[in-house]
């Protein structure tokens, strides 16, 4: 390619042709170039310009999406700081203060508290009661029940004052300070048909608590009738002064209210040298001893 570089041939006025050479260099050529990138490279600059301003706008608080955003935000936050609030410190949570460490007198099958405060005398046996005769433990099971008020479980002296009772604890009684404020009261279930209702009292010893049990005898039928489900009627009313009997029940010591056929109303029984067990069958008595004894084994 001869003429690549070169102008045109033109005739000079002597009519001799002269021909004119344009040279270009490499220089001249990147100049080319450089000025034709260049104007790429401004646009991509300005182009991430205006999209990091953009971007600026999105992020910045004072964007309305965003104010929008983060008032959203904290009511979320209002929320549930207050469902928090409502379930952890409400009153209304049914909790019972148990004392720390608690160890169950014997070993249950299962437990139902029971709130006692603001009841009168007849509200209390009628709804342990209850709780008897509609206990969850399966046969053979037996079912602790705890007296509670203002969800905090309360001791025989407190039990005994609520229900208005006879047993003499008052420091008036130099024997009183031998009964133990520790008591339980509760159900065995022997079957569909029989639910025994139970009271264990917890003594330093047997003989220190002797005097006080037989001070009782004369009106334990009139404080714990409405517990076993017995309602004081004409045809009753003599057991409220009958005297108990000594019996021998599975070689322990006990005393025994017979109605007039000899029907067992209630018994108490020396279940061991520092329990006393009140309650209305044989079996349970059976079934409470040996809990008392493997209750001092595991101990």
């Amino acid at each position: 390619m001869e003429n690549e570089g070169k102008m045109p041939t033109k005739v000079s006025r002597g009519g001799r042709a002269e021909e004119h050479k344009m040279v270009t260099t490499y220089v001249e050529d990147m100049a080319k170039v450089i000025e034709g990138d260049q104007a790429g490279i401004i646009k991509k600059i300005i182009h991430e310009q205006e999209a990091s301003e953009r971007e600026k706008i999105n992020l910045s608080p004072e964007s309305k999406k965003n104010k929008i955003f983060m008032a959203t935000s904290a009511v979320m936050v209002i929320i549930a700081a207050s469902i928090a609030y409502y379930f952890l410190w409400s009153n209304e949570i049914n909790t019972i203060e148990v004392p720390e460490p608690y160890v169950p007198l014997i070993y249950l099958d299962g437990s139902y508290f029971q709130e006692v405060g603001g009841m009168k005398k007849g509200e209390i046996a009628q709804s342990i009661e209850n709780e008897v005769r509609n206990t969850r433990v399966k046969g053979g099971g037996v079912e602790g029940i705890y007296a509670i008020e203002n969800k905090k479980l309360i001791g025989l002296r407190r039990f005994s004052t609520l229900i208005e009772g006879n047993l003499d604890l008052s420091s008036k009684n130099p024997n009183a300070g031998f009964v133990s404020d520790d008591f339980l009261l509760g159900v065995v279930n022997e079957g569909p048909e029989t639910k025994n209702f139970f009271m264990l009292i917890k003594v330093r010893s047997m003989l220190d608590a002797f005097g006080s049990m037989r001070a009782w005898e004369e009106k334990m039928f009139s404080d714990l009738h409405g517990f076993f489900g017995i309602t004081v009627e004409t045809a009753n009313k003599y057991l409220l002064t009958k005297p108990f009997d000594d019996v021998v029940i599975e070689n322990k010591n006990a005393r025994v209210l017979y109605d007039n056929e000899g029907n067992t109303v209630f018994l108490y029984v020396f279940a061991d040298d520092a329990s006393i067990v009140i309650t209305d069958g044989r079996e349970a008595v059976e079934e409470l001893i040996l809990r008392l004894g493997s209750s001092r084994i595991r101990k």
